[in-house]
């Protein structure tokens, strides 16, 4: 269950990572020489630097979502039940293993359509990055400041999608929530008129009664809706520290509360942690669950040289600071 967020125009992707239990992660930089190794195709041992949060295993970042240093945006979300991974036969270098992903598009595209053009041409195969570990069922939200796309690799093959709204859930498949949103169409964010009994004196007795029918659920197809909605209408201010800020609110309004989704298997399904990737500035923006303070990495040209990960573990606990009350001048 998670949200993934682009807005083209202000250069900031992003996404919450909802899920019951923590994965290890941390914020990652890979810089241009950590060889990122494929089952069937050389290790790409130079490649654009990439930023996001990531699980790290034999000294390998195992991305959730990233930014490389020329501005492209990847992030892999839940999609169970959905995703269909093929069997590996053969020696085809167009045979990526899930976590392959992110790296060879991030690792070697430029730009949105460059990413597009390579994956036109993959086959994603069920190749775990270790014997034994499980794969995740996942699809993909890939964008630029030019437009954004989703993959979605089914039992028929993988399907590239334009992404004109720029915002990815979970199930069902996206083409499902393209059409979805057409049910909305009526709703505004300014107040309603009349139109159910205009010989009616019917009045508005409170603001955001132009939303009404907005779904408030946790479920991935009203999540959608939901971020539409408050991404479409987001008020961005002129600073960059408020437009930085005015993200992290539209992924406020699709947070998982904890305790308000609990899973068939009686755990606690909640926003892990939201993030927010500047592509122009080259900063990874995140707060946690249990710190709500935004904390930042920056990715600078000395941090992509090198070939070992770069990582920092974000706080996981609240940190309150506490201030003495002053009498008014």
């Amino acid at each position: 269950m998670c949200t993934s967020i682009a807005f083209f125009e202000q250069k900031l992707f992003g996404r919450n990572l909802d899920l019951e239990v923590s994965f290890g992660q941390r914020v990652v930089i890979a810089p241009r020489s950590l060889a990122f190794p494929f089952a069937h195709r050389p290790a790409l041992t130079q490649h654009y630097a990439v930023v996001g949060m990531a699980s790290v295993a034999g000294g390998l970042p195992l991305f959730a979502e990233g930014m490389n240093e020329k501005g492209l945006y990847m992030a892999g979300l839940n999609f169970p039940g959905n995703a269909h991974y093929f069997p590996d036969e053969g020696a085809d270098p167009n045979h990526l293993a899930p976590h392959e992903l992110l790296w060879l598009v991030l690792g070697s595209c430029a730009s949105l359509a460059e990413a597009k053009a390579l994956l036109e041409g993959v086959t994603v195969c069920a190749i775990p990055f270790a014997p034994g570990l499980p794969l995740a069922p996942l699809h993909w939200h890939v964008a630029d400041s030019t437009g954004a796309l989703v993959a979605e690799s089914t039992a028929d093959g993988l399907h590239l999608y334009e992404d004109k709204a720029g915002v990815l859930t979970n199930n069902p498949p996206f083409p499902f929530h393209q059409t979805n949103l057409a049910n909305y169409m009526n709703l505004s964010p300014r107040q309603p008129e009349n139109r159910f009994a205009p010989g009616l004196p019917l009045a508005c007795f409170g603001q955001g009664m132009g939303a009404i029918g907005l779904p408030g659920d946790a479920s991935p197809a009203s999540r959608y809706v939901r971020a539409v909605f408050f991404k479409e209408n987001a008020a961005f201010p002129e600073d960059r520290p408020g437009q930085v800020m005015e993200f992290f609110h539209v992924l406020e309004g699709v947070a998982m509360v904890r305790g308000s989704v609990v899973t068939p298997e009686g755990a606690l399904d909640e926003t892990l942690y939201s993030s927010c990737i500047d592509g122009a500035e080259h900063v990874y923006y995140w707060r946690t669950a249990g710190a709500s303070r935004v904390s930042a990495v920056r990715m600078t040209e000395e941090t992509c040289r090198g070939d070992k990960v770069l990582a920092v573990t974000p706080e996981e606990t609240p940190a309150f600071a506490f201030t003495e009350p002053q009498p008014l001048a």
